[in-house]
């Protein structure tokens, strides 16, 4: 699967049966850059990489960006909506800690789910690019909150998740998703 600059990739079938793999956005509150202060940011990425909160759930890729989160997650038998649910009660009682008092997340999300063909690592870089094609950065590396299973322990990406161009970012297929 390709991805070009500023699209997002298309899937063509809905997924059925165990393990769909579904990509959502959450939109902040009146699309405010809460995720702009470091510190909800740090408490946001805290809970979206803690395994608690994708119990019967995989995460497998993320970034935060200051307005609005993508996941990239592929379900077990569970319904989405307990999910997702679970992961912005937790993101919502983090903040709040910190006092925040109005609300997070706007109530709709965007949910597509991946054609069983799909590639979902192209996805996923598609999803950890999206920091470089918003221009908050120049590499994906530059970016502190986003993760993706395809990393390793010593923070390096196996397979080529991200190539480190600070240019643009491949996607696989010999051409670029970021301006080059």
């Amino acid at each position: 699967m390709t991805c070009e600059s500023g699209q997002i990739p298309s899937w063509s079938k809905r997924v059925s049966g165990a393990g769909p793999i579904h990509l959502v956005t959450f939109v902040t509150w009146n699309r405010a850059p809460i995720f702009g202060d470091y510190r909800a940011a740090r408490a946001a990425s805290r809970i979206i990489h803690s395994h608690k909160t994708w119990r019967r759930a995989q995460c497998l890729a993320w970034i935060l960006m200051p307005d609005h989160l993508h996941v990239l997650i592929r379900l077990d038998d569970v319904e989405l909506s307990k999910v997702l649910a679970r992961a912005r009660s937790r993101m919502t009682r983090a903040l709040r800690a910190q006092g925040r008092t109005f609300p997070l997340w706007q109530r709709a999300f965007q949910d597509r789910v991946l054609a069983r063909d799909a590639d979902a690592r192209a996805v996923a870089r598609f999803v950890v690019a999206n920091a470089v094609r918003a221009g908050l950065v120049s590499h994906v590396g530059l970016y502190p909150y986003w993760n993706a299973v395809w990393m390793n322990e010593r923070g390096t990406t196996q397979h080529r998740l991200v190539p480190h161009d600070t240019r643009r970012i491949d996607s696989g297929a010999g051409r670029p998703l970021g301006p080059t």
